[in-house]
C-alpha cells in the first residue's frame, strides 16, 4: 500500500528546510507532528524529599537540554544562586551550547564531551575530589550511573523532571499510513491511549534498539527500521521505503 500520511511522534522541528521538509516536497505526502510523550518538572518538595541540597555539589553533569532547564528551575525555586566556581559537564555540545542560556559562557568551567556519555567520562575523570550532581528524568539509561559508578567519584543522581504520557485522545479516529516512534516510551504512550489498538495495515517505523525490543514485544509488526548502514537517520529509512512502495 502507497503511503501518503505520517504521524511522528515527536515535535515538529523548528529549524526550516529539515530532512522532513525535504521529505514532504519530494515525495507530496503528509507529516503530522505530535509527542506522544512529555516533559514535566518536579517541584523542590520532591527533590529535598532526595534528600539533595543544591549547595553540596561543586559540579553538575548534564546530559540533556531538560536537565540543563529543570537544574536552573529548581535552583531558583529553592533561591540557590549557583556559584560562578560551578563545573559543568555536558554531554554534547548541543547541551553546553544551550547552557548559554543561563550562564556566561566564557566566564564559567564547562567541559564538553563528544556526543554520547561515553565520551564525556575522561573528562569527569579528572576531577575526581568534586562532587557531582546529575539532574535527570525518572527514566535514566543504566550505563550513566554504571560509569560514574566505575569512575568512583561522589556523585548523586537528582530525579529533577518526569517523563509523562501525553493525553492522545483526538487521534483515536484519525488514520496514518506511518506511525514513527523514536523510543519505548512513544510505543508505551500509544498502547497506553489506544489499548484496543490494532495494526492493520498502519506502518510502524522505529528508531533504536530499545525502541525496536519495545514495539517487538508489544506485539506489533515493523516496517522501518533505522539507524541501519544504509539509512542512519529515519528520513533516510522513510525515503527509502516509500520510494519502494510508492511506485509500485
Amino acid at each position: 500500500m502507497k503511503v501518503k500520511t505520517i504521524l511522528v511522534s515527536q515535535p515538529e522541528p523548528k529549524m526550516e528546510n529539515s530532512p522532513y521538509s525535504k521529505l514532504i516536497d519530494k515525495e507530496k505526502i503528509k507529516v503530522d507532528f505530535r509527542p506522544f510523550i512529555h516533559v514535566e518538572g518536579v517541584d523542590a518538595k520532591e527533590v529535598r524529599m532526595q534528600k539533595i541540597d543544591l549547595k553540596e555539589y561543586t559540579a553538575i553533569v548534564l546530559t540533556s537540554r531538560n536537565a540543563v532547564d529543570h537544574y536552573f528551575r529548581l535552583a531558583e525555586e529553592m533561591r540557590f544562586k549557583v556559584p560562578d566556581s560551578m563545573k559543568y559537564f555536558c554531554q554534547s555540545e548541543a547541551v553546553a551550547y544551550y547552557l548559554q542560556k543561563y550562564v556566561v559562557y566564557r566566564k564559567r568551567k564547562i567541559y564538553v564531551g563528544q556526543r554520547t556519555f561515553k565520551e564525556l567520562v575522561p573528562l569527569i575523570k579528572k576531577y575526581k575530589d568534586e562532587n557531582f550532581l546529575l539532574p535527570s528524568s525518572d527514566a535514566l539509561k543504566p550505563e550513566v550511573p554504571e560509569a560514574l559508578d566505575n569512575l568512583k567519584v561522589t556523585w548523586k543522581r537528582g530525579i529533577f523532571y518526569k517523563t509523562v504520557i501525553s493525553d492522545l485522545s483526538d487521534l483515536r479516529d484519525v488514520y496514518y499510513d506511518v506511525l514513527v516512534f523514536f523510543s519505548p516510551s512513544g510505543i508505551e504512550s500509544l498502547l497506553q491511549n489506544f489499548p484496543d489498538f490494532e495494526q492493520n495495515n498502519t506502518r510502524i517505523a522505529v528508531f533504536g534498539n530499545s525502541t525496536v525490543s519495545a514495539a517487538t514485544d508489544a506485539g506489533l509488526r515493523i516496517d522501518i527500521k533505522a539507524p541501519t548502514p544504509e539509512t542512519p537517520s529515519m528520513t533516510m529509512a522513510l525515503q527509502k521505503y516509500i520510494t519502494s512502495v510508492n511506485k509500485k
